[in-house]
């Protein structure tokens, strides 16, 4: 006499195996769906905020917004343009990129490729330290080494390297996580056609890594572009135009009159805070755009090369 819970032609150990893992596909599913509801709360939870904060900055420096602040400067009355802050950001972002883009990239290299495993430890601990610093403490001591004890003074310089030290950890954590990412079949491969190291790296490895390197570059810029406080212990403020002399030099920068200015009791001062505020989170959404194009014109070309 058969058992009615068997399915007919089937034995009884297959359907009851059979049973089972059914009921643990549906309990993997259960968990699935709720993990997913987990992190989509709390993607929320950081999202809505942001998103808040971002439409009313928008909304006050859509409101007041005037063409002429891209190209006069500020004056001491706290009023006039913001063009000597942008043209001073600009120059600060781009010794940036010079400066970290290619300590990082290096140290990214030499940890993927040819750091030994005590080497290796003891660059990534002294970066993974050095990305903990509060941005304010590094700001300080640049101001203490840079302006005070070599007497550079409120200079280009001084914010440039203060930048770089803030920026070069993540810089070298992308680089070396986008190398290690590339295939070893790679390295094998131009090992076996007998090419040198540095050739194989620059021709084959480099390539597919470009990706996460540029992605890498991108987002520190964009923190190197947000930071206010070493930028007010090293770069001070102007109301003019930056210059080219490298020290003793103030310069001036976008970040100051959005948290200098929104606190002055003028109408002028808190109109240009928020056009300031505007123009950065511009520049910003250019930034990951820029950062966009570059992911998929190096992927393209990585894509092509290997097919070829």
């Amino acid at each position: 006499m058969s058992d009615a819970s068997v399915p007919i032609g089937l034995p009884a150990g297959r359907a009851g195996s059979g049973l089972v893992a059914a009921g643990r596909m549906a309990r993997r599913r259960l968990v699935n769906r709720l993990l997913w509801g987990i992190a989509g709360l709390m993607t929320a939870s950081v999202g809505i905020p942001v998103a808040w904060v971002l439409a009313g900055v928008v909304r006050k420096g859509v409101a007041g917004w005037r063409w002429s602040v891209l190209t006069t400067t500020t004056t001491s009355a706290n009023g006039g343009g913001l063009a000597n802050a942008i043209v001073g950001t600009t120059l600060i972002v781009a010794g940036v990129v010079v400066i970290a883009g290619g300590v990082g990239v290096a140290g990214g290299v030499y940890l993927a490729e040819f750091s030994g495993a005590r080497q290796g430890s003891i660059v990534r601990g002294a970066s993974e330290v050095l990305a903990g610093v509060p941005s304010i403490v590094l700001g300080y001591v640049g101001y203490v080494a840079l302006v005070y004890h070599f007497h550079w003074g409120f200079s280009l310089l001084a914010a440039w390297i203060v930048l770089s030290v803030l920026c070069v950890p993540y810089i070298v954590k992308t680089t070396e996580v986008a190398l290690r990412n590339v295939p070893t079949a790679y390295r094998d491969g131009s090992e076996a056609l007998g090419m040198p190291t540095s050739y194989a790296l620059r021709r084959v490895v480099l390539r597919p890594a470009l990706p996460g390197i540029a992605t890498g570059l991108i987002v520190a810029v964009a923190i190197a572009l947000g930071e206010t406080a070493p930028l007010l212990y090293t770069a001070s403020w102007s109301d003019r135009f930056p210059t080219t002399q490298l020290t003793h030099a103030n310069v001036p920068f976008l970040t100051y009159p959005v948290w200098t200015f929104y606190n002055l009791p003028s109408a002028s001062a808190h109109r240009l805070a928020a056009e300031a505020a505007l123009i950065l989170i511009v520049m910003v959404v250019v930034l990951i755009v820029l950062s966009r194009i570059v992911v998929a014109r190096t992927q393209r070309h990585t894509e092509n090369s290997s097919g070829r």
